[in-house]
């Protein structure tokens, strides 16, 4: 069945007025009919079967016919990332992250982050569709852009980790020291990488430096590398 998002769902019994966006996308561009069932989720651990019972292009309306509550992660996966240069990588990255089942990304202001500009309702689109396609019930968390110091502030985690290419500081391979049953984070910084001041101050916040392996990777790929890595 088709599957959209709804941040309010239907309870037992009533009948919903859905938004313009998504009436507009069942009827008009579905052209789906009064009768018709279809899936809605809030994102937030909710699965709802309903009944088109008005097909109508602004304000089409369903019935409730069944719902399911998924169990919430029993821990969390973020990705801090830097903000990049290119906005369509950014958005690359938001749509695999999603899809791999990240719960949390934070986007993150460093010293050599050239982008400073944030499109927060863009990006949570973006991670909206990625959910939906490939049909999860949770929908990651996206945070509005941070400095490092605002997240060691503002964020914890049981297990903390840094990935970066500075041959002076030793590293771990994530492979072989990230944890399955504990929240976690990781840190991913921009083109030309965390400076040592940046990798210093991460070291004092406990957070363990790690590699990605033999090759140096974008910003981009090394968020989702991490991410297949950390959610395995």
């Amino acid at each position: 069945m088709p599957y959209f998002f709804e941040e309010q769902l239907p309870v037992n019994d009533t009948d919903f007025e859905l938004s313009q966006e998504t009436s507009k996308h069942l009827v008009q561009v579905l052209r789906m009919k009064e009768g018709a069932h279809f899936l809605m989720t809030n994102g937030k651990g909710k699965e709802t079967e309903v009944e088109l019972i008005i097909a109508d292009k602004k304000k089409a309306r369903v019935a409730f016919v069944k719902s399911t509550d998924h169990l919430v992660p029993d821990h969390e996966t973020a990705i801090a990332i830097s903000l990049l240069k290119n906005e369509s990588r950014f958005e690359w990255f938001l749509e695999k992250a999603t899809e791999i089942g990240v719960t949390s990304i934070y986007p993150l202001m460093c010293d050599r982050t050239e982008r400073k500009h944030f499109r927060q309702e863009r990006m949570n689109n973006i991670i909206i569709s990625a959910m939906l396609q490939s049909r999860q019930v949770f929908c990651p968390k996206l945070f509005g852009p941070l400095s490092l110091d605002q997240l060691y502030s503002e964020v914890h985690f049981q297990h903390k980790f840094i990935a970066h290419c500075n041959n002076e500081f030793d590293r771990s391979e994530l492979v072989s020291v990230r944890e399955k049953k504990h929240s976690k984070i990781i840190l991913i910084g921009p083109e030309g990488d965390f400076t040592p001041r940046e990798i210093e101050g991460a070291l004092n916040q406990h957070y363990l430096p790690v590699s990605l392996g033999n090759t140096r990777l974008r910003t981009e790929t090394a968020g989702i590398a991490s991410a297949v890595l950390l959610c395995m």
